[in-house]
């Protein structure tokens, strides 16, 4: 399969979209007997009923189907949202210090009850994509306290920055790591990106003058210390004075947030700041397809301090490179860009979707075997890479076919291309 339009490349993420992904969330995943959402489901469907219930998956799926509604305002995605929602607030928030916890299990009692700021990031983001779609008050002042919360007991008021985790009453804990491949270090880039993705959807509903100053300064973290001025690839853990304490390179991370940092300074609607992160986008788009794109145009997962590439593929990786090849395009114009996006998502039709049981598979191999022992539904698999991805994908594609004349015209075909002669 090549695709040669705008219009064919809109036809298949829209399908992927309504009739794939969205359907498997809608009908496979909801735990009718102990609420929220299982928390494992594997790729032949098998439902692990005890397994335990993260909040990231709920907060991902309170974000997606919010979002979605936005989008087409069907009834089924927000009573989904509403049900998520509901869940969240029942279980998930401390009713005692504020803020959610990090995990529960199957029957909805915390067993981890850390407010790490990755998660804490994600209910801003979701909460504000929640209040846009049902404009109740309620639900804002829910995102503006978990904001408030973040910026009086994890802020670094000197060094500026996040630290990474608080204990349950918000006193900074010494288990910092997110998760157990992560790094134990005060600050990492991937709360930072999520963060600054959660602030400036806040920044949409709430205009806020405070809010703005934090946003600004989230930018400034990732131009100043995050983002390796040589490479142009982001650094990943730090200690409390932004040493950087990792030399591994994540490909994903890079791409993704190349497009997020576009987002959130032109939510801003600064000019220099647009203009400057623009650019700095566009080269790393061009680096991350130099470095991190397969023969097959499949993201590598990542590179190690030691230069080892690591040739697998998440679907994560692979729904970011789309939209972040797209953004790239749209900048700088260049038709390398659009044909890098269309390729990857070739790569995602042949290599990713699940025919059989719909929905993606987690990971894939050099080869583009799916590693089937990989979960379709987990505390870190939910709609939100994917959903997300074909969201923006449909909304740029579509203001790229209303362009200019130098964008390629629907009636040509996009030329055909490998990696090597793009």
């Amino acid at each position: 399969m090549e695709i040669k339009t705008i219009r064919e490349f809109k036809r298949l993420v829209g399908i992927q979209l309504f009739e794939n992904i969205i359907p498997f969330w809608l009908s496979k995943t909801i735990d009718h007997e102990y609420g929220g959402f299982y928390g494992r489901i594997s790729n032949n469907l098998n439902v692990e009923k005890e397994a335990k219930k993260g909040l990231i998956l709920h907060a991902r799926i309170l974000w997606t189907f919010s979002r979605l509604y936005r989008i087409r305002s069907e009834q089924q995605f927000i009573d989904l949202a509403s049900y998520a929602y509901k869940y969240l607030c029942d279980h998930f928030f401390d009713e005692e210090f504020g803020g959610y916890f990090w995990m529960l299990d199957y029957r909805g009692k915390v067993i981890d009850d850390k407010k790490k700021i990755y998660g804490q990031a994600f209910m801003v983001y979701a909460l504000a994509e929640y209040y846009a779609a049902t404009q109740d008050n309620l639900i804002l002042d829910q995102a503006v306290d978990v904001f408030k919360r973040i910026e009086q007991h994890n802020y670094d008021q000197r060094n500026h920055g996040y630290f990474e985790t608080s204990n349950r009453n918000w006193v900074i804990a010494e288990e910092m790591r997110l998760s157990e491949v992560d790094m134990n270090e005060m600050k990492s880039m991937n709360t930072h990106l999520h963060l600054m993705e959660a602030y400036a959807n806040l920044f949409h509903v709430w205009p806020d003058d405070c809010l703005r100053k934090k946003l600004t300064e989230l930018i400034d973290d990732f131009e100043t210390h995050i983002l390796d001025r040589q490479t142009l690839h982001f650094k990943l853990f730090f200690d409390e004075e932004w040493h950087s304490k990792s030399h591994s390179i994540s490909f994903g991370h890079d791409i993704e947030g190349s497009w997020l940092l576009c987002e959130a300074a032109e939510i801003l609607d600064e000019e220099k700041k647009i203009r400057d992160i623009r650019e700095i986008a566009v080269k790393m788009a061009r680096i991350t397809a130099k470095e991190g794109l397969s023969d097959h145009f499949t993201i590598y997962s990542e590179k190690n301090g030691n230069g080892k590439v690591y040739r697998e593929s998440h679907w994560w990786q692979q729904a970011e490179a789309v939209v972040g090849f797209i953004s790239a395009f749209e900048i700088s114009g260049d038709d390398y860009f659009l044909i890098l996006a269309m390729r990857c998502w070739q790569a995602i039709e042949e290599y990713f979707v699940d025919r059989k049981h719909q929905e993606w598979f987690y990971r894939i191999d050099a080869r583009g075997r799916p590693d089937l022992r990989r979960y379709k539904v987990s505390e870190w698999k939910g709609p939100y890479h994917n959903g997300r991805a074909c969201m923006e994908i449909l909304n740029r594609l579509e203001k790229i076919s209303e362009g200019s004349e130098s964008i390629h015209d629907e009636k040509s075909n996009f030329r055909s291309a490998d990696k090597k002669n793009i």
